[in-house]
This record gives C-alpha cells, sequence and structure tokens, in this order.
C-alpha cells in the first residue's frame, strides 16, 4: 500500500515504441552477435516482438534494423570478403609452394621394404617443420599410415576447397650421418 509520499513507479515495456517489422509481421533485427537458432553476426533477421524485447535486445545480441546500420553492415561484408579473398589467395599460393616441395621421413624397416612402424600425420608435419613450412597435424589427409618404404603423394587441406599435393619419401634409415644427408638431398627434386 501507498503512502501520502511515495511515488508511484510507472514502468515501460521498451523505450522503442515502434520497432521495423518484416514481411511476416515479425521484428527485423539486426545481429551483433551470432545466434545459433538464427544467424551469424551481420544477419538481418525476423523475430516475434517479445523474443526481441526480452531476450535479444536486452543481451546485446541484436540492434534495431535500420537503413543506416543495413548500409554499415553491407560495407563491412564487401570488406570482410575482400579480406577473406586475399585470405584465399594466400593459401592457393601456398599450396603451389607445397606441390613443388617434397620431404623425406626415414624409418625402420626390413629388407622386403616394410617398416616396422608406420609414418603418420604427425612425422609429415614434423618434416615440413624442419622445411619451414608449418601445418597442422588435421591437414593432412592420410588414407592410412604409411607401412612402407617409397615415394606417396599426399593431400594437404588449406580451406574448404583448397588442396594441395606433398610427394613424401619415405626412406630407411642409415647408420652414419653422411649417407643421411645424402639420402635426403637426393630426393629433393632440384
Amino acid at each position: 500500500m501507498r503512502t501520502g509520499n511515495q511515488k508511484k513507479i510507472r514502468r515501460r515495456p521498451h523505450t522503442l515504441k515502434s520497432l521495423p517489422t518484416g514481411p511476416h509481421g515479425g521484428v527485423e533485427l539486426l545481429l551483433i552477435q551470432s545466434v545459433d537458432p538464427l544467424g551469424r553476426q551481420g544477419d538481418v533477421v525476423e523475430v516475434r516482438r517479445g523474443y526481441a524485447l526480452n531476450y535479444l535486445l536486452p543481451q546485446g545480441l541484436a540492434t534495431i534494423a535500420t537503413d543506416h546500420h543495413k548500409r554499415m553492415v553491407e560495407k563491412h561484408k564487401v570488406r570482410l570478403a575482400e579480406i577473406e579473398e586475399r585470405r584465399q589467395a594466400g593459401l592457393r599460393r601456398m599450396a603451389d609452394d607445397l606441390g613443388k616441395q617434397s620431404v623425406t621421413i626415414e624409418a625402420n624397416a626390413n629388407e622386403e621394404g616394410h617398416l616396422y612402424g608406420s609414418v603418420g600425420a604427425a612425422d609429415i608435419v614434423a618434416a615440413l617443420k624442419r622445411n619451414g613450412v608449418t601445418i597442422a597435424e588435421d591437414q593432412v589427409r592420410l588414407k592410412g599410415p604409411l607401412k612402407e618404404l617409397g615415394l606417396y603423394t599426399v593431400q594437404i587441406q588449406f580451406g574448404h576447397e583448397i588442396e594441395g599435393e606433398l610427394k613424401v619419401w619415405v626412406v630407411p634409415t642409415s647408420l652414419d650421418a653422411p649417407a643421411k644427408g645424402a639420402t635426403a638431398a637426393e630426393a629433393k627434386p632440384g
């Protein structure tokens, strides 16, 4: 109950009286952050009024989709597309450069050429690192571990649609150091 000197508190549902409506009658918002079921950052989405007022706007996940905001997002998307194109071109160049290289991996093998162990993605990544190329193990696409001596062509995944090929020489382990260096030099194409 109110006494004489207490003021009545008026609650406003939201300071924005008219929210822009989309073609289906919902509220049009611009996502500031990615929201899993709705869309990614920068997408213009249409949601119900309650979802916009009670969750997306107060949490800072979205803002009102004004024409100005839409233009700014489009400019930003163009800039991001240019950056992505440059990144893709760099990855293609790296894939082409990798195709011109080969790596040599020494492994213990018997007289028939069967390895006592196997050569996997970690061994290939380590050999590439010695050549100054850094990639992750999950980028190496092997159909299975390499279990015999010989020359293999291994796929390296750089992006969604960018793959490179790498020649991998699996050679027997030599006992003396000068022969080891000679074997590595012979295996690399000049």
